[in-house]
């Protein structure tokens, strides 16, 4: 190696030193009193009358006026309970196996918060993804954990912080923090269309919506001078759900450059469960990676689902499914019993709280959550501290 080249090495070593210490300093942990007092679905996840997971269990297969009326529940929702989350709807048509050529027409639903002051193109967006159809055969299948309650799980998180983002948001202008030095950092929840294989599962026949919605957002260009250059690359993390509300789930890690925000996720269940706030019956870990380095994962590439097409142009992937080689996928995996009464509740409610806690880590909710000792705690902040605070994130 010649002496050039060891510069440039050593540039490049301290250059991934900072990334690690920046993205340690921008991950703030929430506290136990906000893991305690965050907010619970409690009805809403009834199967026959919860205002969330009722109106999805039903077969959605794309094209269909049960896939039409799912739809209008998520903008439904987003409308009356989120007004300030702008929605886009992403729509494109594709033949199928069984279509006899005739194009059946898909439809991605995107939600999306960002900071108020924030310009299109400069957002880092934590995205958080499940699918909403379901499969043609067997017919009249459900698709309970395959993927009704993973959606019912995203919408109740983003109704949990959203609150917060407000009060977060808001401080800032009154504290007079410059802006500028926070990074634009928001969130967006996509619902995909056209996982599932209508025959059998092939590169052609399936992942209809991502493979759409990746290309399109990896063409689209951002304003000139964005800091992002298209919608793709402003995709900080790619959080997929699937598979998720059966009893004693077991998700491994796939990706060594997010077993990070993996082993992370794994410490707010370790949280829940010693402060005895999960309702499941389940005493073994469900994230059974967190005690490995990034080094020691199995390399066995994942699974195919919708984030093929985000992986394959550099997103970022954290990839939450139930499957392990000794037990494979659950047992109501692609058969009729995948419904609202094979769900078991107290799982999918403790994820919805796992989920909740994961995003308002991320976008650094600590103190916005309106619990009396907390909020005056991020009332009297110092305003100078803050600022040197997201200062030093700049210059990292």
């Amino acid at each position: 190696m010649s002496l050039a080249n060891r510069g440039l090495w050593g540039h490049l070593w301290l250059l991934w030193l900072a990334l690690l210490m920046l993205l340690g300093e921008a991950y703030e942990s929430i506290s136990d009193d906000t893991l305690k007092a965050l907010p619970r679905p409690n009805k809403d996840f009834d199967i026959h009358k919860g205002a969330l997971l009722s109106p999805i269990l039903r077969p959605r297969v794309p094209g269909t006026p049960g896939s039409t009326a799912v739809l209008n529940h998520f903008a439904d929702f987003f409308r009356t309970t989120l007004p300030k989350w702008k929605i886009q709807f992403q729509n494109s048509t594709a033949t199928t196996p069984v279509s006899k050529w005739k194009e059946v027409p898909f439809v991605n639903f995107i939600a999306s918060r960002d900071p108020p002051w924030a310009h299109v193109g400069d957002v880092s967006r934590l995205t958080l993804v499940a699918h909403y159809d379901s499969k043609l055969e067997p017919e009249g299948l459900i698709g309970a954990i395959d993927s009704a309650a993973p959606c019912a799980m995203l919408m109740h998180a983003m109704r949990s912080i959203d609150d917060a983002l407000e009060k977060k948001w808001a401080a800032m202008k009154k504290q007079g923090v410059d802006t500028s030095l926070e990074e634009h950092r928001g969130i967006q929840v996509v619902f995909l269309d056209g996982e599932e294989a209508f025959e059998t599962w092939t590169d052609e026949d399936s992942l209809y919506g991502s493979r759409s919605l990746a290309a399109a957002w990896d063409n689209e260009a951002n304003p000139a001078m964005s800091s992002f250059k298209t919608p793709l690359s402003s995709i900080s993390l790619f959080v997929l759900l699937d598979l998720l509300g059966a009893k004693t789930p077991v998700i491994q890690s796939y990706y060594e450059t997010t077993h990070w925000a993996y082993r992370n996720l794994g410490s707010l269940e370790r949280r829940f469960r010693s402060l005895k706030q999960f309702k499941s019956s389940s005493t073994e870990p469900w994230l059974v990676d967190t005690s490995k380095n990034e080094h020691e994962l199995k390399p066995m590439g994942g699974i195919q689902d919708d984030h093929l097409p985000f992986l394959a142009r550099g997103v970022e992937i954290l990839h939450l499914i139930d499957f392990a080689p000794f037990k494979g996928f659950p047992e109501v995996w692609h058969v009729i019993e995948d419904d609202g009464e094979h769900l078991d509740l107290d799982t999918v409610e403790d994820w919805s709280m796992l989920i909740t806690a994961f995003a308002a880590e991320w976008m650094e909710l600590e103190g916005y959550f309106g619990h009396s000792d907390l909020a005056q705690k991020r009332e009297d902040e110092d305003t100078e501290e803050e600022a040197i605070r997201l200062n030093k994130k700049t210059e990292l």
